[in-house]
């Protein structure tokens, strides 16, 4: 299995919904909440991001709730 980090924040509905589908699929994931961890939070800029969720896998990263990619992880 990959690993898989999830870049959020709190009261982010599209956090919620990325973290729900993967604990659903028991997809083991690392959740990072960038309001709180500074070196976390210049990584996603430094990528050219400004928004949230951001779903790292070790072949890709995406933005955003996006059940097509999540399903590829099942």
């Amino acid at each position: 299995m990959s690993k898989v980090t999830v870049y959020s924040k709190p009261k982010c509905p599209q956090c919620d919904l990325t973290k729900n589908f993967l604990k659903q699929h028991n997809i083991e994931y690392t959740s990072i909440d960038i309001s709180e961890d500074e070196e976390a939070l210049a990584k996603i800029r430094s990528l050219g991001i400004a928004s949230v969720p951001v779903v790292e896998t070790e072949t890709e990263t995406w933005t955003g709730f996006n059940p097509l990619k999540l399903r590829t992880l099942i």
